[in-house]
């Protein structure tokens, strides 16, 4: 068959005048793709449109969770360069899935199509444009989908911590009501004195009652009880109850007074008992504090988020997000050591438009923040009023971004992380975003310095 009737034949040249089609004809070049073989290399400069005629090639991109498969072109298709595009290279890899037939239109030809087949390059910018929406649509849920991968990731590192502390104190309480009760029957049956009562109820007070103000080094701890078990030795007492005695504030002083004041059966039943009583209420004490930070914990997630908020425009607090947004990324700091300082406006006014969307801008400056800083580093975040805007700044003191970087990083796909680590996304759903509520993005750096700067409009009052 001519290259004519098979161009004729192809689904989107159908509507094309018949001497536009033969245009493609005469200005086209047929090409033959083995099963497997690469089309494009990665990041390959696209020279040509291609008319896919029969067969099946797809674009596979690596975005930093492996290769996968982002569009695909059958018989009947076209793609490549297209008329008014700024496509300069492939994103990724472009492979014949099955042997493949196509015909190529190389760019120098698109002045006189552009010229001479109005309706031929019409068709080709609908299909542009339907790409670039398609693409837009899923590297906006590629970024969404990373976002929401830091966010579970650093939820689980912050969330581990009190959830295996409340499992540890709770199997220790556990443990602790057991000694508790048994010395209590046993100190019952020991007829104590009003005296003796008194003697006991001081120690136990003590226990309770005086906070341990300075944090002991692990050898300080060790000598402490060290010096307690001596002690309870010495008194014929169970050595059992000397490290539990060790993290209170009891002294050998108070000690001595309480064995003067009872027999040795019954000052053994009264150490276990206090012991174990004081280590139930710490215990107890560390659940409590433990669920609390759990609980603060799903609040920031649900503040960051805001789930729970209507899908329109609100009075946002800036001050608010911005700390919703570090409790995410606190896991983050700590594993580089950096110094994350936060200052908020007293009073800072609210802005309008979309909390979520305005914690995802937060959520990508102080995370590109801290991956800029070397060990050890420092982000500093403020928010202030400025005339009638509100000016949130993240800086850090890393390396800098050289000139030639800084007029590019607002780019979509341009990125300076290494393969696999960066959408090059990031930075320019955040211009959109501050673009989208009406606020300016902009951007100072040197080496030392890099801050960027976010101005969001006030609302004027009602």
């Amino acid at each position: 068959m001519e290259l004519f009737d098979r161009l004729a034949d192809h689904a989107l040249l159908r509507p094309v005048p018949r001497e536009q089609i033969a245009w493609v004809a005469a200005h086209g070049q047929l090409r033959q793709l083995a099963a497997g073989e690469v089309f494009y290399p990665t990041g390959a400069k696209i020279e040509a449109l291609y008319l896919v005629l029969t067969g099946h090639i797809a674009i596979h991109i690596d975005r930093g969770a492996g290769r996968r498969k982002e569009m695909e072109w059958r018989g009947g298709e076209a793609s490549g360069l297209l008329p008014y595009s700024r496509l300069a290279g492939t994103p990724g890899d472009v492979i014949a899935e099955e042997p493949t037939e196509l015909v190529m239109v190389h760019r120098d030809h698109f002045p006189e199509m552009i010229v001479r087949c109005h309706e031929l390059t019409a068709v080709f910018v609908h299909v542009m444009l339907d790409r670039a929406r398609h693409f837009t649509s899923s590297v906006s849920h590629d970024e969404k989908l990373k976002s929401l991968g830091k966010l579970a990731a650093g939820l689980a590192h912050e969330l581990n911590n009190p959830a295996s502390a409340i499992v540890r104190s709770a199997k220790g309480l556990t443990d602790h009501l057991a000694g508790l009760e048994n010395a209590s029957r046993t100190l019952g049956g020991a007829g104590l004195s009003a005296p003796q009562l008194a003697a006991l109820e001081e120690v136990r007070e003590i226990c309770l009652a005086t906070p341990v103000t300075s944090v002991r080094s692990p050898l300080e701890r060790a000598d402490r009880e060290d010096a307690i078990v001596d002690w309870l030795e010495a008194h014929g007492a169970a050595v059992g109850a000397g490290e539990a005695l060790a993290e209170t504030a009891v002294t050998l002083e108070a000690l001595d007074r309480l064995a003067t004041a009872l027999e040795r059966p019954a000052l053994d039943a009264a150490l276990r008992w206090i012991a174990s009583g004081c280590a139930a209420r710490r215990m107890a004490l560390e659940i409590e504090r433990a669920s609390s930070r759990i609980y603060q914990l799903v609040g920031a997630v649900k503040g960051f988020t805001r789930m729970d908020h209507a899908t329109t425009p609100e009075a946002i607090d800036i001050g608010l997000g911005l700390t919703d947004t570090l409790a995410m990324l606190q896991a983050k700091a700590r594993a580089k050591s950096v110094a994350v300082t936060v200052e908020v406006e007293p009073a800072l006014p609210k802005v309008q438009g979309y909390g979520s969307e305005l914690n995802q801008v937060w959520l990508n400056l102080i995370d590109n923040a801290l991956d800029a800083v070397a060990e050890s580093g420092r982000v500093d975040v403020r928010a202030n009023r400025s005339g009638p805007k509100v000016v949130v700044r993240v800086a850090d003191d890393g390396p800098g971004i050289p000139d030639e970087i800084r007029k590019r990083i607002f780019d979509p796909f341009f990125t300076t992380k290494a393969v696999g680590q960066g959408t090059g996304l990031g930075l320019d759903i955040v211009r959109r975003l501050v673009q989208r509520h009406n606020g300016d993005i902009e951007i100072d750096s040197r080496p030392g310095r890099t801050e960027f700067r976010v101005r969001l409009p006030v609302p004027p009052p009602p």
